[in-house]
């Protein structure tokens, strides 16, 4: 049969699955409905294409953001119209602040269908671009490949982002031409001489300069670079709150996180006199409190733009290496420390099992909210790992990204650390870690409440709350049990009650392949 022949014979979903898998996208984390069938019939004749089924749209979305963090290239998700894609919303929030490569495939009514306006009708475009850099709708079978080439080439130009093609049930069953051939992203921008001599006079000024950082540069290898700048000129090295992805550990060169709360932010950032800034916004506080500013660095800080999330990191930095003759000094490296195990009564303090027991090479997929904020100073010295952090802040992703990069990569431990309420948004991911049989250590730090929510009341001045306030700040009445929810959904569980029950737990769990959730009750 000759190419033309099976061009001819096929579909627009099939042109599309084709062009997709031939662009290098190999996983579709899908949720999909009646406008989706031809997609997914096209799956069963397309070789290439792993398909992974979510029980809600935010999981398929948060699985499809965890794994192109650790892939580095997208995953598709498929989503069952306007409101499949609503429901995914919340994640693909975080993973546009992670600069995650994504490409959603959301179904659509057939062209001639939309002007009835049948019930599940919506304004896709409208719900798509607010969480997307790429937004198109598919006008006929003919453009289905070719726009699958151009949303792939979307999302995966730098920095990355949620790239979201619309398929019109009669573009995805209509004849088409064929697969398109892959398109080539944008590449990022390289180094500005004039930011470079400019970055290099503030680190020679002799003034207190802080090189602030996300995106890539938090790769080891790029960091490698920084940390022979810090070591040339005394600079400090920081990064965001929260970053897609940071490589981190013993033998890596360590970097300080610029903290959550607004008074311990505002004294790391206080003496600095210049601020390089590399991928990274002036730091800005999560949120605006009364007689709290809301940019973090103190009056008279000089801000010196040296890279945006997009351009080439390493080449820059490189450049910069260059200027101020900085190669031949060795950066510093995190020395090799593990914390003690903790005993006695269970507490956040607890986690410095983490820190202890946590395998070379992990993946943490942190979400753990209140009880996270203490993890750093344990787990700095730990094996070298990867750490995922909540970008967007949209609670609902741990459970879901630890599940996507654990499809990523295999071969490496995945642990999720992962607190009660936020775990509540998701919990349908556990089943998917069931069915994929996929190596990921969730630990669930049930402190009964929406505990940050409790400091948030006293933060932004609300006085005296009451029992309607309490009530709804607080998850009791009934108690949420996770042993059970995750043996519903075909994964093992324990409860910890005390720091010696939990780090038995967690070496356990670490040592035995497939999915495990530790319940660790707080006080």
């Amino acid at each position: 049969m000759t190419e033309k022949t099976e061009s001819a014979q096929m579909n627009g979903a099939e042109s599309l699955v084709r062009t997709l898998v031939n662009s290098g996208v190999e996983v579709c984390f899908s949720n999909p409905g009646t406008s989706e069938m031809h997609f997914v019939a096209a799956l069963d004749r397309v070789d290439g294409m792993r398909c992974v089924l979510g029980l809600f749209e935010g999981v398929v979305t948060g699985m499809a953001d965890g794994y192109g963090r650790m892939a580095g290239k997208p995953a598709s998700t498929l989503l069952h119209l306007g409101p499949g894609l609503g429901n995914g919303l919340a994640n693909l929030h975080n993973a546009k602040k992670a600069f995650t490569p994504i490409v959603n495939i959301v179904g659509e009514h057939a062209t001639y269908h939309i002007e009835y306006d049948a019930p599940l009708t919506a304004d896709i475009e409208g719900i798509a671009r607010p969480v997307s850099q790429w937004v198109k709708t598919s006008k006929s079978a003919k453009d289905v490949a070719q726009d699958g080439a151009e949303a792939v080439a979307a999302a995966i130009g730098r920095p990355g982002g949620v790239a979201t093609l619309i398929l019109p049930a009669n573009t995805a069953w209509d004849e088409s031409n064929g697969p398109a051939a892959p398109v080539a992203p944008v590449p990022g921008a390289g180094p500005d001489p004039d930011a470079i001599r400019e970055a290099a006079a503030a680190l020679t000024s002799g003034q207190e300069t802080l090189i602030h950082m996300t995106g890539d540069v938090l790769r080891a290898d790029v960091l490698e670079i920084a940390g022979r700048i810090a070591a040339k000129t005394g600079c400090r090295l920081s990064c965001q709150t929260a970053n897609g992805r940071w490589e981190r550990g013993a033998g890596r060169v360590a970097v300080e996180r610029i903290q959550y709360p607004v008074d311990i932010a505002l004294k790391q950032l206080g003496s600095v006199k210049h601020l390089v800034l590399v991928g990274a916004k002036v730091p800005v506080a999560f949120f605006a409190y009364p007689n709290k500013p809301s940019l973090l660095i103190p009056e008279g800080c000089e801000v010196h733009p040296l890279a945006e999330i997009g351009d080439d990191h390493k080449a820059i930095l490189s450049a910069l290496c260059d200027e101020l003759d900085a190669w031949g000094v060795e950066p510093v490296r995190q020395n090799a420390k593990k914390p003690d195990l903790m005993t006695g009564e269970l507490n956040p303090e607890s986690a410095a099992a983490l820190g202890h027991l946590m395998p070379e090479n992990c993946i943490i997929a942190d979400e753990s909210v209140t009880s996270g904020r203490g993890f750093m100073p344990y787990t700095v010295g730990a094996a070298p790992h990867d750490w995922l952090s909540l970008t967007g802040g949209s609670i609902g992703l741990g459970l879901p990204y630890a599940t996507g990069a654990a499809i990523a990569c295999p071969d490496r431990k995945v642990i999720c650390t992962e607190g009660d309420g936020s775990g509540m948004y998701t919990l349908q991911a556990l089943w998917t870690q069931a069915r994929e049989s996929l190596d990921v250590v969730n630990v669930i730090f049930a402190n009964r409440s929406y505990q940050i929510l409790h400091g948030e009341l006293a933060n932004v001045g609300a006085q005296n709350p009451g029992r309607k306030a309490i009530d709804m700040l607080t998850l009791d009445r009934p108690t949420l049990d996770w042993v059970d929810l995750a043996r519903g959904m075909g994964v093992q569980g324990r409860k910890a009650e005390t720091a010696e029950e939990f780090n038995e737990a967690l070496a356990r769990a670490i040592a035995e392949p497939g999915p495990h959730l530790i319940e660790a009750v707080l006080p």
